[in-house]
């Protein structure tokens, strides 16, 4: 079985590279964002598609909801695939939060944030990990950092670490991975999460709380 992932259609915010983690702020999808996701049917085997999971933000359910091409779609949420919480930095420039992340490292949380960079993506990847538990073929509509974790551990070099900052992922651009092959990325990527916390623990980072 085979799962299909992608991020969702851009937004206005998407576009002036600015962080959004509230939910609750309604951030929904640009024209272009829209009109990429109508493109996607040439792309995607959407006919195929036996279940639609998006995060419990509005521009990945919209951007589910276009691809289905039914406006009553049937959606399983998966609030695990949320966004990262930016705390304080919500709403601003993603170089002012990317300026701190390069300051305090992966694994402090921002102030006013509930999770650290390697926390988010700990539970991005096992929100991820549960939703092969659904039938199959299944389409994953998530956000930029998980997307961009899971094409950096397709293309990642023998050996080589997690890194602080990963690519940008490309919007409404699938990663097709056979269920087998996104088991194996995922329990990679949480024990090298799971190494790096524990040598966090003796730092005295937000890890140890």
């Amino acid at each position: 079985m085979r799962t299909h992932i992608v991020r969702h259609g851009q937004t206005e915010y998407s576009m002036k590279y600015l962080v959004n983690g509230d939910p609750s702020v309604p951030v929904e999808l640009s024209a272009e964002g829209i009109r990429s996701c109508q493109r996607a049917w040439a792309v995607l085997p959407l006919h195929s598609t036996k279940t639609w999971i998006a995060s419990g933000f509005p521009r990945a359910q919209q951007t589910a909801v276009l691809l289905t091409g039914v406006p009553a779609a049937e959606l399983v949420v998966e609030a695990r695939l949320n966004e990262l919480d930016y705390g304080d930095f919500e709403g601003g420039p993603w170089l002012t939060y990317g300026d701190w992340l390069d300051h305090h490292g992966a694994w402090r949380r921002p102030p006013g944030a509930a999770e650290s960079q390697r926390e988010g993506i700990r539970r991005m990847l096992l929100g991820l990990r549960d939703c092969l538990a659904v039938p199959g073929p299944r389409l994953v509509v998530c956000h930029g950092l998980l997307l961009s974790v899971l094409l950096w551990q397709r293309d990642r070099s023998g050996g080589e670490a997690m890194p602080l900052h990963f690519p940008e992922a490309p919007c409404v651009q699938p990663l097709d991975v056979a269920d087998d092959t996104l088991t194996v990325w995922i329990e990679d990527l949480l024990s090298d999460l799971a190494m790096e916390s524990r040598r966090d623990l003796g730092e005295g980072g937000d890890a140890a709380i």
